[in-house]
């Protein structure tokens, strides 16, 4: 375990680790911030997934989540987007490949041997901050962003007991009919439209798959509001299965971390008041 950086921040400490990892069979990276309150004992856990072409650094470093966090006493994990490195699989395209990882574990050549995001995320890693750090593993919730939104929401939904609550910023709800999802599941994970459904948001919610709430918020003026992320699909997969979603349309904001950073407190509040219990 390799400490890349570590400093001081709101009165905790951030850092940023490098470590070989078993699953994806490469070396990872993530970022965890600690609030001054877990110097005292164990404090829960809120994870942040960032999208596509992101690393750790992006909420890190642009979402001023550690304040944030600081008050609410609560840890930030914040995981690398994919594994990187030489011998990696990777597409001269931004959306597909190294920082594109999807949250998923692939099956299919080229990609099958390291990218094993899901396993990473849900098994090795948490045993890891549980390992490393004064974390509550009792209390975890999860948030992210486009592609991470997508993690987010799949994750929680494929992991209900595991997640006290799960949110989003502008998140990817249907990707298995969106171009970006389709693009990444063929690769990922092969023809078959079937296998796609445990990756996708609004087909899991259809099949099945239930949490508490949903909390999402989404810029009227995002680029990819039409073409990528469809909102509205969540809105009628959450209204038809009885999920309560909160859906919050942000007049003017696009896609980037100025809109991420201007509602980050909203999400990280909401996170905290559910982790109390």
């Amino acid at each position: 375990m390799e400490i890349l950086s570590k400093v001081k921040s709101f009165g905790g400490t951030q850092e940023v680790r490098r470590y070989q990892s078993a699953v994806t069979g490469t070396t990872m990276r993530f970022g965890v911030y600690l609030p001054p309150q877990s110097e005292n004992g164990k404090v829960p856990v809120l994870w942040l997934l960032s999208g596509l072409t992101c690393t750790e650094a992006n909420f890190l470093e642009k979402a001023g989540a550690q304040r944030l966090a600081a008050e609410a006493g609560v840890i930030l994990v914040v995981p690398d987007t994919s594994p990187r490195g030489e011998g990696v699989a990777d597409d001269a395209a931004y959306d597909l490949g190294q920082g594109a990882g999807f949250y998923l574990d692939a099956t299919q050549a080229p990609w099958a041997p390291h990218f094993k995001m899901e396993s990473w995320l849900i098994d090795e890693l948490p045993k890891i901050v549980a390992a490393e750090f004064p974390a509550d593993m009792t209390r975890q919730s999860i948030c992210g962003h486009s592609m991470g939104g997508h993690g987010a929401l799949t994750l929680a939904l494929r992991n209900p007991a595991r997640f006290r609550s799960v949110s989003a910023f502008a998140p990817i709800v249907a990707p298995a009919q969106v171009p970006w999802g389709e693009k990444a599941f063929a690769a990922y994970l092969g023809a078959d439209r079937t296998t796609w459904r445990k990756h996708d948001a609004c087909a899991l919610i259809e099949d099945g798959a239930r949490v508490a709430e949903i909390l999402v918020d989404q810029g009227s003026a995002d680029q990819f509001l039409e073409n990528q992320l469809k909102p509205e699909l969540l809105k009628a997969a959450c209204a038809k299965a009885g999920i309560p979603l909160t859906l919050n349309l942000r007049e003017g904001y696009d896609h980037s971390y100025y809109f991420i950073a201007s509602f980050m407190a909203d999400h990280v509040r909401y996170h905290a008041q559910r982790l109390k219990s």
